[in-house]
């Protein structure tokens, strides 16, 4: 993947090959945003230019070297990302251990999402990381002198998944890193990063994708129409993967969304109802024995269904997206349970949820917990 391939970003993009054409290349650099928005795209992009720079423009070795960059087979291009164990890596399991399926996952969809990169290895019932064994490999790969003889690029995908042991470990490659290496730690979750690690990196925020460039991504490569395009571009919120995920109908939203009315509209009238409150604790025994991705991501979706119905509460219609499947649930008639006297709360209690999955709290509790806050919070009035 090169430059003209990423969507939109056009001003990062120019700024990085600045960076290059100064032969001001940071050692050390931080890639902050969201997948869809294009973290990973932008940043193989950038590797390809360092790595192909020493080459003639359109010469034989140029081509070869970015073709070797696009296979994501580049001998000095190395990736690192979070693993768990699944059914063919029983122990010790390292990012080489699964590097085809990786390049398989990101020729498929460079904007792909972590939850979407667990389900590829079947691991959607674990959480990844990234640990102190693939330090070492780290530390082993970089030591070695570039094959090519110009720069070696190291891409960190979720950097924030590195364990204690495994950050402190890299600690000294960020410090005092080896001649001609670059490390690219790519991230979601900036304020994850440690601070010793962090302080050391030239930091670069990504912003969510503008809808022209989405509108205009989905028309040239899945050929849809202008208007299909900024109806999906305006659904997706910045968000490319989002955007691909609908057109292909393939996205979760639709289970989401069941679990949701279900969820607000037992809460709902769960006040002074023993009949309702038992149906809440089923309905949290369902969540419970799903895999902590899909409750971290059906979480998320929950904040962002709440903020759609303050937005239509207080008829700013022109910045929803969201549609029910559910011809008997709107988010007209939801809107009004949803005010200034209940988001905050709402919210604080749903990443309050979110922060204890992630430290493998006992789903159950945390979900009936989140459900009575709900039965309070959707009651609230309104205040005048």
């Amino acid at each position: 993947m090169d430059f003209s391939q990423v969507v939109g970003l056009d001003y990062i993009k120019n700024h990085l090959l600045t960076t290059l054409k100064n032969d001001r290349i940071a050692h050390a650099q931080l890639f902050v945003g969201q997948s869809g928005a294009g973290l990973l795209p932008i940043a193989i992009g950038y590797a390809k230019e360092i790595l192909c720079s020493q080459y003639e423009v359109d010469s034989e070795a140029h081509l070869r070297c970015s073709k070797n960059v696009e296979r994501l087979s580049h001998p000095d291009l190395h990736f690192v990302y979070p693993v768990n164990t699944n059914e063919s890596v029983k122990k010790s399991a390292v990012s080489d251990s699964f590097s085809t399926e990786w390049r398989d996952f990101v020729s498929k969809n460079p904007y792909g999402s972590l939850f979407q990169w667990f389900q590829h290895l079947g691991i959607e019932n674990k959480q990844g990381n990234i640990s102190v064994k693939e330090a070492e490999e780290i530390s082993k790969k970089l030591s070695l002198k570039a094959y090519e003889g110009g720069y070696k690029v190291m891409i960190v995908w979720m950097a924030e998944k590195m364990n204690t042991e495994c950050a402190n470990k890299i600690l000294k490659l960020v410090e005092e890193p080896s001649d001609k290496t670059v490390l690219l730690l790519l991230t979601e979750n900036e304020e994850q990063i440690i601070n010793t690690i962090h302080s050391r990196c030239q930091t670069l925020h990504l912003p969510l994708l503008s809808e022209a460039a989405i509108t205009k991504a989905l028309i040239e490569k899945k050929g849809i129409t202008e208007n299909e395009a900024q109806k999906i571009s305006r659904q997706s919120h910045g968000d490319f993967n989002k955007a691909l995920q609908i057109i292909e109908n393939t996205n979760e939203d639709s289970i989401f969304e069941e679990w949701f009315i279900l969820w607000v509209r037992t809460a709902f009238k769960a006040k002074g109802n023993k009949k309702a409150i038992e149906e809440l604790l089923q309905w949290s025994d369902l969540m419970a024995q799903n895999g902590r991705e899909t409750q971290k991501n059906f979480l998320f979706y929950c904040v962002e269904l709440f903020r759609q119905a303050l937005l239509k509460n207080y008829k700013a219609d022109s910045l929803l997206y969201f549609e029910t499947k559910d011809p008997k649930f709107t988010i007209e008639k939801f809107a009004p349970f949803v005010h200034q006297n209940n988001i905050f709360e709402i919210v604080e209690a749903l990443e309050n949820a979110n922060y204890h999955i992630e430290r493998n709290g006992n789903a159950k509790i945390i979900f009936t917990d989140l459900s009575i806050q709900l039965t309070r919070l959707i009651h609230k009035k309104e205040l005048v």
